[in-house]
């Protein structure tokens, strides 16, 4: 055979090979509406037929699949090349087709703030809590990072057999057994499809959480009253932990890696499984923007499932709203009548207040320090002044409106810590936002404050010879001195971009400083993400009191109730 001849044979070869020999390929999500079949063998036999059809062999296309959806709604996740994905949605059975997107995941003094107080007074009407038993026997189901069941939020004791209704499974996997599900988790799965060996090797292979998350979520909605709890034990935000539903059981699905974000592929197979369960409410604490919705939740609300999502941390920037269908309730974050001052002494004598969590021992100091005003503190500006041991003041109003805060003051934390500073004074444009500073404890100390404070402190910095500051340690200060309630300043706004003609968000819950459970402790969380369990809650205490109430009665009855504020 001369070299023509097997070339021309190699090339025959190459042409006649399956196109998914030839292309890559990646996960795709095919949605197919309604199911046309209650057995949930034949839905599936279906997914199985229409690829077939488009890989010629019954043996590729079953490798193929990634997920069947086939209890709420059909549908599959399935590995395809691009032509494969095209052919595919030209099938007139076929509603969409399109690449596998990457979601990412969006109390002891927040439900008194709300006026669900646990123990009402002899003197006191019962209130909403009270008169739904504490949400008894509402099963919510929790789509998230997992869940720590060893938290004492999640003790089951006192609590009555799992309602017979329920069908969902407690699933097996590292560190996690049987007896990791209780009768308040009275369910746990975890979906893992979408996510490459790679961060899997990096995780818990099973419902257990390790972000904390989907713990803190968890607790927030339905965690059992803890005594004598507050941040990681140091004083700051002390009282009784407890969720806004404290007897509703818990079923977890497990979607969100650390290192993978929440592939759409898992969330959608959760939401068909949960259906399947039995669930009353699914809270969802993640989103991948604006525009990008998650279309099984409609099959669940026509199940009478009532579904409740964060509505994203991209704000101030308008239409930025995420989660914005109009048959769920879409959560924007605010404040709570609480704060962590932290008194910034200037060489002056004069006193200024930001907010911290400068508690720790190690690196509380009562003497002054040299402080330096560095504007935007990013790399090249910190190399260009020497900041070792000093106190770094960032104030650079102009670049607000280019980077978030949340962002900027991450960076800046890294920035300052890597030059050897002593101490960082941040400012931003509303100084409540204290996710990131947790990162600086033990090491120094972290304040935020507002443009007005930070130009005080810079107009001294400009006039003083040799300028000085101090920062003590935070307090924790509760009820009418804190102006609240407030719309985060992260939190997602509208208008609604895919729906225009529709609201969103719908309601904003308490969403920054919350404490809630973490693995073994406490810890404060902001985000939209610590809102949409606040109003997923309390959707569970209005179907305990309704049982008959479709989603949509009590949605309505969630975002038409209110109280009036009158701040002076």
């Amino acid at each position: 055979m001369d070299l023509r001849t097997t070339f021309s044979c190699a090339l025959l070869l190459v042409t006649l090979l399956p196109l998914s020999a030839k292309a890559s390929s990646k996960i795709y999500v095919v949605y197919m509406g309604e199911k046309k079949h209650d057995d949930p063998s034949m839905v599936t036999a279906s997914h199985h037929d229409i690829l077939t059809s488009v890989f010629g062999s019954k043996n590729e296309a079953l490798n193929s699949v990634v997920y069947s959806y086939k209890h709420g709604f059909s549908g599959f996740a399935a590995r395809l090349t691009e032509s494969q994905a095209e052919a595919l949605a030209k099938l007139p059975e076929v509603f969409s087709v399109k690449p596998n997107t990457y979601h990412e995941a969006h109390t002891t003094r927040s439900w008194d703030f709300l006026d669900l107080e646990y123990d009402a007074q002899p003197s006191q009407q019962q209130g909403l809590l009270q008169k739904a038993n504490y949400g008894e026997d509402v099963i919510i189901g929790v789509i998230d990072s997992g869940i720590w069941p060893e938290s004492p939020s999640f003790d089951d004791s006192g609590y009555s057999p799992v309602p017979a209704r329920w069908k969902g499974i407690c699933q097996a996997g590292q560190a996690w057994d049987a007896k990791s599900c209780n009768r308040k988790i009275i369910g746990a799965r975890w979906y893992s499809g979408g996510v490459s060996d790679e961060v899997l090797k990096e995780n818990y292979m099973s419902p257990r959480d390790l972000s904390g998350h989907g713990t803190h979520v968890a607790s927030t909605i339905a965690g059992g009253q803890v005594w004598n709890v507050s941040y990681k034990g140091s004083g700051l935000g002390a009282g009784v932990a407890r969720g806004g539903a404290p007897r509703s059981r818990l079923s977890i699905y497990k979607v969100c890696w650390v290192g993978g974000s929440c592939p759409l592929s898992d969330i959608l197979a959760a939401i068909d499984d949960a259906i399947e369960d039995g669930v009353d409410i699914l809270s969802l604490s993640l989103g991948a923007g604006a525009g990008d919705e998650i279309f099984g939740t409609l099959h669940a609300v026509l199940r009478g499932i009532s579904v409740v999502f964060s509505g994203g941390n991209d704000g101030p920037v308008p239409s930025t709203v995420s989660n914005a269908v109009p048959w769920v309730t879409t959560v924007a974050a605010s404040t709570i009548d609480r704060s962590f001052p932290t008194l910034v002494t200037l060489g002056n004598n004069e006193n200024l207040v930001g907010q911290s969590l400068h508690f720790n021992a190690t690196v509380i100091s009562g003497d002054f320090k040299a402080l330096v005003y560095v504007r935007r503190c990013d790399a090249q500006a910190l190399a260009s002044r020497n900041v070792t041991g000093k106190i770094v003041l960032c104030y650079a109003p102009q670049a607000a409106s280019v980077r978030p805060p949340r962002v900027a003051l991450q960076d800046a934390i890294n920035f300052t810590m890597e030059a050897s500073a002593e101490g960082l004074i941040f400012a931003q444009n509303a100084a409540n936002s204290l996710t990131s500073l947790p990162v600086c404890e033990g090491i120094m100390p972290c304040v935020v404050v507002d443009f007005e404070i930070a130009h005080r402190i810079a107009s001294y910095w400009d006039i003083t010879e040799n300028p000085v500051v101090k920062v003590s340690p935070t307090a924790s200060v509760v009820g009418e001195g804190v102006l609240a309630p407030r719309v985060a300043h992260f939190s997602s706004r509208g208008p609604n971009t895919p729906f225009p003609a529709i609201l969103k968000p719908d309601v904003a819950a308490p969403g920054v400083s919350i404490l809630a459970a973490v693995g073994g402790s406490y810890i404060l969380f902001s985000g939209t993400s610590m809102a949409c369990p606040h109003v997923s809650a309390v959707t569970a205490l209005l179907k305990a009191v309704h049982s008959n109430w479709s989603p949509a009665m009590i949605k309505s009855a969630i975002i038409t109730t209110g109280t009036h504020c009158a701040f002076t």
